[in-house]
């Protein structure tokens, strides 16, 4: 009788951490952005870096955003940890208030040291823009 309550408690017990085990991987944590630094950039053709530190971590994705005026982001350039560069042509014209597509990182969870970006401004607004650097953890 001892042996079968025991048994059953064990079964239980196996149960309950394959449910919860199941329901996290189904439910996996939401991914968490972090700004990694901003930049008002000039008018006309220009390049600008952030550096990024490494107390912000490991990510796995980047974007821009981009307030107070539009640019078109031509290139960037991704400096990684290990020492590795990845050149990515953007060509993407962000407007005041957008951002720039998803630039997903290859590899599990990268080290960011710092972004270079490659732009032009209009100045249609008459404003400099300003440009945000998020990384997903």
């Amino acid at each position: 009788m001892k042996t079968a309550l025991n048994f059953r408690l064990a079964l239980l017990t196996l149960a309950l951490f394959v449910g919860q085990s199941l329901a996290y991987s189904l439910n996996p944590q939401p991914a968490r952005w972090e700004k990694l630094g901003t930049r008002k950039v000039n008018y006309g053709l220009d390049r600008d870096e952030i550096m990024v530190t490494g107390y912000e971590g490991r990510f796995t994705a980047l974007k821009f955003r981009v307030e107070k005026g539009g640019i078109n982001m031509h290139k960037v350039a991704i400096h990684y940890g290990n020492g590795d560069v990845q050149e990515i042509e953007t060509r993407n014209n962000i407007p005041a208030g957008g951002e720039s597509r998803l630039i997903n990182l290859p590899g599990n969870r990268r080290i960011i040291r710092k972004v270079v970006f490659w732009y032009d401004t209009k100045n249609y607004a008459g404003q400099k823009a300003t440009v945000e650097l998020w990384g997903r953890h």
